[in-house]
């Protein structure tokens, strides 16, 4: 099959449509065009592609079908079923583009009118209101904050209770960014995370034109889906945190770091013996959490230091006999693990992140040695 995504665009990541749609592939009975219709609605932009697929047959098509494949805006569609069409999609999506912002129209452009400081925390606020807006409208909060049916007279829960319970803030439902201070929004960015879930099903109520109930809630999705808008809001706000994806502060606001440093951290985070795991995920959430302190920098590094001399007789049989001492003497000679008179004290504090990172990727690095060894 010729499938032409040049009409597509994505609002999704690419994995994460990859991911759901191999799942709905995997379905046996026939709800899986109902599941992938709304799949389909929710990842690409606009309707095209959600038309595209309605108008396909259910089961695919004899070879002779009349709409050749040369006939003008029938490319797709010849001898193709739903399930050829979306199994394309599927295994093509990392070949969609994503839907971009329109480029800037006049009054941007010449500086005035419309225009405005997109970065600004209130237009950042407003901008991450509309983020959960949206995610409202496909039914993320369906699950924690329940949906009305003309046909159920049961109460629903008060959404300010559900935030209030989780953040100790009441009142902040509807979202009223404007009234938010700093705290206020990067606590509620931390909270949506923990509340939106994926509805996989949906269907159309039409009495009373009560309209669409959904159903089949899964958080790894939703959580996925928005940790990639926040973070792309973060970014283009020039704000230097972002929703970390893995580990101890998984949906936590945490300090960026450049793509090496965070590939280093993924590698600790999963490769890891289980006899470390969890001091490596605490030490990595002590070291870089949105409130973190020069003092639990010096405990994450403690933390590391400690997993280095469980291992000091790999670093002995691997490194040179002064590089070992060096990397002990650091943790031993500075405020760091011990507290005495001999210590120094007075360094900036860019030496507890060199040091950190220094000893993460030790510890990563005994990792891999010690799982080459259980390979042979």
């Amino acid at each position: 099959m010729s499938l032409d995504l040049s009409n597509y665009e994505l609002l999704w990541p690419a994995e994460l449509l990859a991911s759901e749609g191999e799942r709905i592939l995997r379905a046996s009975d026939s709800s899986w065009v109902d599941r992938a219709t709304w799949l389909i609605t929710e990842a690409l932009a606009g309707t095209t592609a959600v038309a595209d697929f309605e108008e396909l047959p259910d089961r695919d098509a004899p070879t002779d079908d009349p709409w050749s494949s040369t006939t003008p805006g029938w490319g797709n569609r010849a001898g193709t079923g739903k399930r050829e069409w979306f199994t394309g999609l599927v295994n093509r999506a990392g070949e969609l583009r994503h839907a971009a912002a329109p480029r800037p129209y006049w009054p941007q452009r010449r500086g005035s009118g419309l225009s405005h400081d997109g970065s600004t925390p209130r237009d950042t606020r407003r901008d991450f209101a509309r983020i959960v807006g949206e995610v409202e409208d496909k039914g993320y909060l369906v699950e924690v904050f329940g949906e009305e049916c003309v046909d159920d007279g049961s109460e629903l829960p008060d959404a300010s209770e559900v935030i209030d319970r989780r953040l100790g803030i009441p009142d902040l439902w509807p979202l009223t960014p404007e009234t938010w201070d700093e705290d206020t929004f990067y606590g509620l960015i931390e909270v949506f995370h923990d509340l939106v879930s994926r509805p996989r099903m949906r269907r159309y109520h039409s009495y009373s034109g009560c309209g669409w109930h959904h159903s089949e809630f899964h958080n790894g999705p939703a959580r996925v889906l928005y940790r990639w808008k926040v973070n792309q809001l973060l970014r283009s706000a020039g704000i230097e945190y972002e929703l970390a994806a893995e580990g101890e502060d998984l949906g936590r606001l945490v300090a960026v770091t450049d793509d090496a440093r965070s590939q280093l951290v993924h590698r600790a985070l999963n490769d890891s013996s289980p006899d470390t795991t969890a001091s490596v995920r605490h030490a990595i959430a002590l070291f870089r959490g949105r409130d973190t302190s020069a003092e639990s920098k010096r405990s994450a590094i403690f933390n590391l230091a400690r997993i280095l001399e469980e291992r000091r007789a790999l670093i002995k049989e691997h490194l040179h006999k002064k590089d070992e001492g060096a990397l002990f003497q650091i943790a031993n000679s500075f405020d760091l693990r011990h507290s005495n008179a001999g210590q120094q004290r007075e360094y900036d504090e860019a030496f507890l992140d060199w040091i950190f990172w220094w000893y993460l990727a030790t510890v990563e690095l005994t990792s891999r040695l010690i799982a080459s060894r259980n390979l042979t």
